[in-house]
Formats: structure tokens, C-alpha cells, sequence
């Protein structure tokens, strides 16, 4: 019999005499609870692989949160299972928090990928490229030469790593073109390091945040990823998982450790860069707003004495326009009853040159000049 890392156990079922089947006849409980064993194994295996299947389809058409829930029930199961499966599922979720932007669970599940199975060239691959896109490039570095190593060990062998069933993204006619890139990539790293680009670590994507955030949102942030990436619960998915050679146990929590922490200790870096930037920002806002406020108390004080000023040579002004009008209006008055005295006289000239003597009666009221 050979072993592999896909191995399902028989759960262990504790069987019970029943009291009151004393006077039946024995029937052979050994036989009986094996095949209750194997059928229980059988349909978990089969509910396994439908939600496997489900998550892969769902993956496939797009629906990335629906896929990261079926891949989650899988891997947060009550009922353990074996190392290769789990591996591959972690690692199809890993690309499925890698295709809805969330960086820091997507290199999470890469590690645990890894830790199960460290001949994992998707893993590797992936948790390089996320590495690269936050442009964290000493990390990058390790996996790519990590990788390269794992690439020359193949050519080496002349087959792929673990057993002929195993399932790899990769065949063994492709491994000489990307060795050739690979290097080729590791040699543009390395530039850029030597460069001073290393300092320059997206920490934003890192977190899953926006530039600009607040910092109630970066503190929610801060506080589920270290919730859920705490080194102390890096070991956590292995009691879920059934390892194909118990004596893998120690190298298998010491990889899951180890990558945990590098991550852990990233997300608290990116936590105090983002944290500084925006006490950086609230300073400098804090400086506008007083210099705003400081310009508008003194375009209220210049427009309060101009009103003044204007105020004060309006007033002569206006007493001379009155004094003016007044006199004008003097004059209008006279001028109009000259006018209409002048009138008068001359039709009393005109009558009596006709010869119209008799007499006009007139109120004198409106002759008063």
C-alpha cells in the first residue's frame, strides 16, 4: 500500500449494546460498523468535492466572495482532512483573494499552502507576485530564489516534484523557459533593490485600504487582520489536517510560524507608516484650517474699516445735496409763479386791444401769486 498525502481515515465510531436488543440474536457488530465507517467516509468525501467543484465554478465565472465562502467551509470544517486536499484548497483560495484585491489573506493562505506542501510552485509563484505588486522587493527576492531553486531541482530530476498523481500548474516541458525568465526577473529585482526602491512598500494595498482613509478606518482595518494573522493562531489549521507521515508534524507548524510572523510583522510596519502619514495629514489640515480662519478675520476686519471710511465722507456730502435741493426747489417755486403772472398780463393786453370790456369775475384765490 502506498501512502500519499490525499489519504482519507475512517472516523472512529464508538458503538453502544443496546439494552434491548438482549434477546436478538448477536450479529457481527465489527463488519457492520465498517461499512457505517466507510460510507460516512464516502459521503464526506463526496460533500467535499461538491464544494470544491462549486467553489472552482464559482471562482471561474467571477464570483469571488461566493468562492472564498465554499473554500472557507472546507478548510474551517469540524471534520479534518487530508494534507494535499487541504492544500490545494487553500491555495484556490488564495487566488481568489488574490482576484478581489485582498492582499494580506491572499499571502496568508500561500503560507499555509506551503507549510503543508513546500514544493508548491503556485504558491510560490503567487506569493511572489503579490510581494512584487506592494513592492515589498527583499521578500519577493526570497520566493523567486526559493523558486529557482525548486526549478533547478526539477531539471535535475528530469520530473516534477512528489508523486506522478500529483496536480501541478505547471509541466516539465515549460520548466527550462521559465527558469530563463525567472532569472531574468531576479536580475531586474536586484537592480531595483540596489537601486533604493525597498523602502517603498505599498502598505495601503497591504491593509486593503485607500489613500485618504481615516483613521477609524484604518484602525477596523489594523485590528481584524491581526485578529485573524495572529502568529499565535498560525498552527490552528493543522489540527484540521491529516498529515500523510506524523513526523512531518514539527516541520509543518515551524514553516506555518515562521511565515505568519514575516507577515505579522509586515502588517504592524504597514500599520505605523499608514498611522504616521495620516497624523501627518490631520497636522496639515489642522494648519489650513487656522490659516483659513486667520485670512477670513482679516478680510472682516479690512472690509469693516473701508465701511467706516466710506461711512465718514458720505455724511458732509449728504448735508450739502439737501442744502442744494432745498434751493432748487426755492427757485422752481418762483420761477413758476413768475411765469403764471406773466401769462396773465398778457392776455389782459391782447383783451382790451380787441376791445372786450366787460368785466371777468375772478376768485382770487387763484390769482395769488
Amino acid at each position: 500500500i502506498c501512502w500519499s498525502d490525499d489519504n482519507f481515515t475512517l472516523p472512529v465510531i464508538i458503538t453502544t449494546p443496546d439494552i434491548s436488543s438482549a434477546a436478538t440474536p448477536p450479529r457481527n457488530v465489527s463488519s457492520l460498523s465498517q461499512s457505517e465507517n466507510i460510507s460516512h467516509l464516502l459521503s464526506y468525501i463526496k460533500l467535499l468535492i461538491r464544494r470544491k467543484t462549486a467553489a472552482i465554478a464559482a471562482s471561474d465565472a467571477g464570483l469571488y466572495s461566493e468562492s472564498i465562502r465554499h473554500f472557507s467551509k472546507i478548510v474551517d470544517g469540524r471534520r479534518p482532512a487530508s494534507q494535499g486536499f487541504l492544500a490545494e484548497c487553500y491555495m484556490h483560495r488564495a487566488s481568489a483573494y488574490k482576484a478581489s484585491g485582498r492582499i494580506a489573506e491572499s499571502i496568508s493562505d500561500c503560507n499555509k499552502t506551503l507549510a503543508l506542501d513546500p514544493t508548491s510552485i503556485q504558491a510560490l509563484e503567487t506569493r511572489a507576485e503579490l510581494l512584487e505588486t506592494i513592492r515589498c522587493f527583499p521578500d519577493c527576492l526570497h520566493d523567486l530564489e526559493h523558486l529557482k531553486l525548486l526549478y533547478n531541482s526539477i531539471m535535475r530530476d528530469r520530473k516534477l516534484p512528489g508523486p506522478p498523481w500529483k496536480r501541478h500548474n505547471v509541466r516539465y516541458r515549460e520548466i527550462p523557459g521559465k527558469l530563463c525568465a525567472l532569472t531574468a526577473k531576479i536580475q531586474r529585482l536586484k537592480q531595483r533593490v540596489a537601486s533604493g526602491e525597498t523602502g517603498n512598500v505599498d502598505y495601503y494595498a497591504l491593509i486593503g485600504l485607500k489613500r485618504g482613509c481615516s483613521r477609524s478606518e484604518l484602525e477596523r482595518a489594523h485590528l481584524l487582520l491581526c485578529l485573524r494573522h495572529k502568529p499565535d493562531k498560525a498552527t490552528g489549521f493543522i489540527d484540521r489536517c491529516e498529515l500523510a507521515d506524523e513526523r512531518d508534524l514539527d516541520s509543518v507548524k515551524d514553516r506555518a510560524k515562521m511565515s505568519a510572523l514575516l507577515l505579522y510583522r509586515l502588517l504592524q510596519k504597514g500599520y505605523s507608516s499608514v498611522m504616521s502619514a495620516i497624523m501627518d495629514e490631520e497636522a496639515a489640515e489642522k494648519q489650513r484650517k487656522k490659516a483659513a480662519a486667520a485670512t477670513a478675520a482679516l478680510q472682516a476686519a479690512i472690509q469693516v474699516q473701508q465701511t467706516q471710511c466710506c461711512n465718514s465722507k458720505l455724511e458732509p456730502e449728504t448735508g450739502f445735496n439737501d442744502r442744494v435741493n432745498s434751493g432748487e426747489n426755492k427757485a422752481a417755486t418762483n420761477a413758476f409763479q413768475g411765469v403764471f403772472c406773466r401769462d396773465l398780463a398778457a392776455v389782459g393786453s391782447l383783451l382790451s386791444q380787441v376791445g372786450f370790456n366787460r368785466p371777468i369775475p375772478v376768485k382770487y384765490e387763484a390769482l395769488s401769486c
